[in-house]
């Protein structure tokens, strides 16, 4: 696949230093010292393992002593040799390792050096608290700044921590009123990551004993945030393309999921490039702009987007409201040749977590999959075995594959398009073909019906006819020969309808992308359509946020998922 070199299991010049003992790397933002969870390989440890063992090491050995926090960046250091972790140990334990970072803030300091003195003790969930020095409780926390960059309130500082405590630079600067940009814990201002980077490490040699000291140059994006430039898309195409570089390193652990070939590679304001969303599908790249300043930019875009070495680059214009086109298809919107490079088949597999779906690049605004319903797939998918599922709003039936993969009973798949009705169906054959489902093929068991979503839900909820498992992702505004539907206003009841469409203990998967609607509004709608479905809800779990979907820095993701299940009893509340 042309765009593999996109996402390396660790880049040559990520690597600071190697030699028998040691080596050192720069750490990404985004990426955990070591594994988080047994089944993830995206942590540093586990990527240089890969490294080194994809370069010709059939048994390398990392030894932890030091660890960053995921959404620091900097230098970092492994013991290539079981011998050295004593004299590393020592070292780390004993605090005779010299640490220098930098970090941006917001706030004022008042000179242009000091030392910050304070008591750390534990808060809730793990935040820590700063304490004066004086406080009779708490663990000393002792930190040397000097500015580095001033810009108004805005500055650049290089800090030397005396201790080692738990968040020290974080709750320190918070407490002095300059807390780190980008970080929301400690109330920081919005910024795409946490700018705190550890720029520098000093230590004593474990194999030679003479001092070495490791240093990592401070990510660009630090000074364009200082400038004030980082919140504005650059108009230059070298600019552009670091920045889309930037945003394929944060998605290693995507690009990496077992038979997955779609996904989105750069995700607007939250990447750095506000108006701008790119995503990949197989080796091809799909470009949308959706601001002023983007499609002001659309040329450096697209030739930034080329430079990473697709096979071709299609281009979409989102208008600000793009629900209200009539024709989604139009040339001057979306055109249906490729903007740079080769053509994609007109109708393209691309695959989700060992799943196919076809796509079409050129064929209007849409290309038949939405992939930051990915993990939303992936649990329908979970949870279909046995269950007589409906999928409402279905566009070309993704959620229907991934519960036929799953095992459903039965599936319905409801839109008004006949069209995408068909594209549903073809998926189904295309699954079929690659991975037989375990509940088989009969189309009594999967039936794709063309109608009005909300008509049609209120029609089987009188029935009576109940479902295991209702998938509603409508969109946030649409016109059809029956009405016009508002998400913000009625939301509350299609919810209500779904409700009492479900069967005892049957779950409703409720999806909006309205950027007008928040998580707690959602939620909000879900709990007043349950009361007035007279249906009790056992558990409403939001979902946490696809990966590959950062939301815009101060701002909610788009998208708001929440899972309900109501009680596994035919009875409903008075």
């Amino acid at each position: 696949m042309p765009l593999d070199h996109l996402f390396p299991h660790w880049r040559p010049e990520w690597i600071l230093h190697q030699d028998a003992d040691l080596l050192a790397v720069d750490k990404p933002a985004f990426v955990s010292t070591h594994a988080p969870e047994p089944d993830r390989k995206d942590d540093a440890h586990s990527r240089v393992m890969a490294s080194l063992q994809e370069a010709g090491d059939a048994r390398p050995y990392l030894g932890i002593h030091q660890r960053l926090d995921r959404d620091t960046s900097g230098v970092l250091v492994f013991t290539r040799r079981k011998e050295a972790n004593r004299a590393m140990a020592e070292q780390f334990e004993g605090r005779r390792v010299q640490k220098t970072y930098v970090a941006a803030v917001l706030g004022k300091l008042g000179p242009e050096r000091g030392v910050l003195r304070h008591k750390l003790v534990p808060g809730r969930d793990g935040v820590m608290l700063a304490l004066p020095p004086t406080a009779r409780e708490g663990q000393e926390a002792i930190t040397r700044w000097r500015v580095l960059a001033r810009r108004g309130d805005r500055a650049l500082l290089e800090l030397t921590p005396e201790t080692g405590r738990t968040h020290q630079i974080r709750v320190q600067l918070a407490a002095v009123g300059a807390p780190i940009a980008g970080d929301p814990v400690y109330g920081g201002a919005p910024a795409t990551r946490l700018l705190l980077h550890a720029a520098a490490l000093g230590l004593r040699h474990p194999g030679t004993g003479q001092p070495v000291t490791f240093r990592s140059p401070v990510p660009p994006s630090f000074a364009r945030w200082v400038d004030g430039a980082a919140e504005a898309l650059p108009t230059d195409a070298a600019t552009l393309e670091a920045l889309l570089r930037q945003a394929a390193d944060r998605r290693y652990g995507v690009a990496h999921l077992a038979a997955t070939t779609a996904f989105r590679l750069a995700n607007g304001a939250g990447d750095g490039v506000p108006g701008v969303d790119v995503d990949v599908y197989g080796d091809h790249l799909v470009v949308a702009l959706s601001s002023e300043e983007a499609l002001a930019a659309r040329e450096a875009v697209l030739d930034a987007a080329a430079a990473l070495g697709p096979a071709g680059v299609y281009l979409k214009l989102r208008p600000k409201h793009a629900s209200v086109l009539v024709d989604t298809r139009r040339e001057d919107v979306a055109p249906r040749a490729p903007s740079r490079g080769a053509p994609a088949p007109d109708e393209l597999t691309i695959h989700e977590l060992g799943l196919p779906y076809l796509v079409r690049l050129g064929d209007g605004l849409s290309t038949g999959i939405f992939v930051d319903q990915r993990e939303n797939r992936r649990r329908v998918r979970e949870l279909s075995g046995g269950a007589r599922v409906a999928n409402l709003f279905a566009y070309t039936g993704a959620f229907t594959v991934a519960a036929v993969a799953g095992g459903a009973r039965s599936s319905v798949t409801v839109d008004i398009s006949p069209g995408s009705l068909t594209w549903a169906r073809k998926n189904l054959e295309t699954l079929v073909g690659e991975i037989p489902p375990a509940t088989g093929t009969e189309p009594a068991r999967h039936e794709t019906i063309p109608a009005d979503a909300l008509a049609w839900l209120a029609r089987v909820a009188a029935q009576g006819e109940p479902f295991d498992l209702l998938i509603l992702d409508p969109p946030s505004f649409a016109t059809t020969k029956q009405g016009r539907f508002s998400a913000d206003g009625d939301y509350r009841k299609l919810a209500a309808l779904a409700f009492r469409a479900l069967a005892p203990g049957g779950r409703l998967l409720a999806c909006t992308n309205h950027r007008g609607i928040a998580r707690a509004k959602f939620r909000r709608f879900l709990h007043e359509a349950a009361r007035d479905s007279a249906r009790e809800v056992v558990q409403m779990k939001d979902l946490p946020d696809p990966e590959d979907f950062p939301p815009e820095p101060g701002r909610e993701p788009h998208l708001k998922s929440v899972l309900v299940t109501v009680a596994p009893t035919s009875e409903r509340r008075p």
